[in-house]
């Protein structure tokens, strides 16, 4: 009489296998694209605060905060930079990040950005606490106001 043995075969286990690496295939674009957004996301919304935290200091103290710090207080100020120019009471505003981060995602987010420093003005000057050129920014956001 034939006893059977417990357990998988060989091929079982290899069918096994390839459905897994099947799944994983399928899933990892997904995965990475969530990845993508998600960093994309965080880096708008960063640009966003700062120019925001700006304008708002501004406009309430009449006067432009002593460090980037001031107004992006859980940002990583070794990544994000501000540069700013006032005139009769009209400021401009780049703020700027070198956060690794594809531009294409983070214009689909905040359709104002940018990806060229030609939109900061020529003498510009730099908040401290931040990035004090734009040479290897990724993104940019630009806004503009007046206080009277």
């Amino acid at each position: 009489m034939f006893t059977r043995r417990r357990g998988f075969t060989f091929i079982e286990l290899l069918i096994v296998l390839a459905v897994i690496a099947a799944l994983l295939a399928s899933i990892t674009p997904v995965a990475m694209n969530a990845i993508r957004k998600a960093k994309a996301i965080q880096v708008a919304f960063n640009l966003k605060v700062l120019a925001g935290g700006i304008q708002n200091k501004l406009l309430l103290d009449r006067e432009l905060p002593s460090n980037i710090s001031e107004i992006g207080r859980d940002i990583d100020t070794q990544n994000y930079g501000i540069a700013y120019t006032s005139s009769g009471g009209h400021y401009v505003i780049v703020v700027f990040t070198t956060e690794e981060v594809k531009f294409d995602t983070v214009h689909e987010i905040l359709p104002a950005s940018s990806d060229s420093t030609a939109i900061i003005p020529a003498g510009a000057d730099y908040l401290a606490g931040g990035l004090q050129n734009a040479n290897n920014a990724t993104v940019l956001y630009r806004i503009e106001f007046d206080i009277y």
